[in-house]
């Protein structure tokens, strides 16, 4: 089954960062077949989208959430992150039971999709539950279960993860892949890495893990053993397998040079570092040590949205006021982070890109609004001034997930109401406990 997408704007994002204007898009079956300038065509195709006034570009890369989270979106907020953990968040997660977990990340799915995202990266538990919402929603997703190294269920994580893994890599169409997650050194100590080695070394697929989010970390990892999370990690020999590595904001010289050496990746989360006072991650220096860094909203319980337009922006923003050079960041890198790298970053070859043979995971963009005209830069556009109300059609693997800001495979209604309902079901629960 064939779609044209016809007479459009393409910023394709591939190594030339090339821009098409008056060019047709086909997809055929779940990847794109032909990009190139508008022709008459003479088969037939089963939808034909008229492109004129809107743009199409690679679907948004979330490289670092928690989905379910979004049950606790303004729950806990403006508190340091460990207080916010061990004082808010843990406690309240204790109560999450499956269905919550379900109806949470359906609410997350909702709002990705219809903000552009195509591809999100998750670390949580009751994983079986993300992965059955995300294959239904029809999207993109990189799961983990989530496993903390100490308590009585340490080693439970670790069988949950192994079975996880067997059971959910390659499915929905190939859409869903998956890593291993150990949550932090701080929570994970090294004997218990090195069972995630061992587990990781069995399963071969990634590992996703939180370093050097905040300076209480990187100082109780010192205090304990000497040395920064990175080195921790580098002597473990954690490092010399496939790394995703979740805000790296306090890092050393060293740090970058071992990262840079190891090729760990890193998922760059500027909106949720800023909201828990976390600091501002070196990411020119990590870009110019040719570090893979994808951009990554955390969860929205300390964002408190999952929009990748947001991190895009603030992603360049920031890094220009920080460095006191507008320079710093570019329009261009900030949207390669949000897609092609940001693919990369989560291990996949076949996405984040507007090219023949790639997976058909696109967004168009409406043009024809006040904030995008005139069109001096679409790039800057897309960067700066553009809205998810903007998104007029979201596409995963060729099927059209969102279309003139409905979400075709999802009933949100429902979604919504479920969501409410098991929220204020668990500050019942917590009142009751009180």
């Amino acid at each position: 089954m064939k779609t044209l997408i016809k007479q459009t704007t393409v910023i394709t994002v591939n190594d030339n960062f090339d821009l098409l204007t008056d060019a047709d898009v086909v997809v055929d079956g779940e990847n794109i077949s032909y990009v190139g300038p508008t022709k008459e065509w003479q088969e037939e195709f089963a939808t034909i989208i008229d492109g004129r006034g809107k743009l199409v570009a690679p679907g948004f890369v979330n490289a670092h959430t928690h989905a379910a989270m979004s049950l606790l979106r303004s729950y806990a907020d403006d508190v340091p992150l460990m207080y916010w953990l061990e004082k808010r968040i843990w406690p309240i997660e204790a109560r999450l039971k499956r269905e919550d977990v379900y109806w949470g990340t359906m609410l997350a799915l909702a709002e990705m999709i219809k903000s552009g995202t195509t591809t999100f990266a998750d670390m949580y538990f009751f994983m079986d539950q993300v992965a059955e919402a995300a294959e239904e929603a029809g999207i993109r997703a990189v799961l983990c279960r989530g496993m903390v190294g100490i308590g009585a269920e340490a080693d439970e994580a670790l069988e949950e993860s192994e079975q996880f893994v067997k059971r959910w890599q390659g499915r929905g169409d190939g859409r869903i892949t998956t890593m291993l997650g150990p949550h932090a050194p701080y929570t994970c100590p090294p004997d218990y890495l090195k069972k995630v080695l061992d587990l990781q070394e069995k399963l071969n697929v990634p590992l996703h893990i939180h370093v050097a989010e905040t300076i209480d970390e990187v100082k109780t990892i010192r205090n304990q053993y000497g040395v920064t999370p990175v080195r921790l990690l580098n002597d473990l020999g954690f490092l010399a397998r496939p790394v995703l590595a979740a805000h790296c904001v306090h890092l050393t010289e060293e740090d970058m040079e071992i990262m840079s050496k190891h090729n760990v990746h890193v998922a760059h989360n500027p909106g949720s570092n800023l909201k828990l006072g976390s600091g501002v991650a070196p990411l020119p220096e990590l870009l110019d040590k040719g570090i893979i860094v994808g951009l990554g909203t955390d969860g929205a319980a300390s964002n408190n949205n999952l929009d990748m337009m947001e991190e895009m922006r603030l992603a360049a923003l920031l890094h220009k006021g920080v460095n006191l050079d507008p320079t710093a960041i570019t329009a261009e890198q900030a949207m390669i982070m949000a897609t092609r790298m940001g693919a990369k970053a989560l291990f996949l070859d076949d996405v984040g890109v507007i090219a023949p043979g790639k997976k058909a995971d696109l967004i168009m963009i409406n043009l024809q609004r006040p904030h995008l005209i005139p069109r001096h830069n679409l790039v800057a556009h897309l960067v700066y001034a553009a809205q998810p109300s903007d998104i007029f059609l979201v596409m995963v693997n060729g099927k059209i997930l969102c279309e003139n800001g409905k979400l075709t495979t999802l009933d949100e209604e429902k979604i919504l109401f479920q969501a409410q309902q098991r929220a204020e079901l668990l500050l019942i629960e917590e009142e009751d406990e009180q």
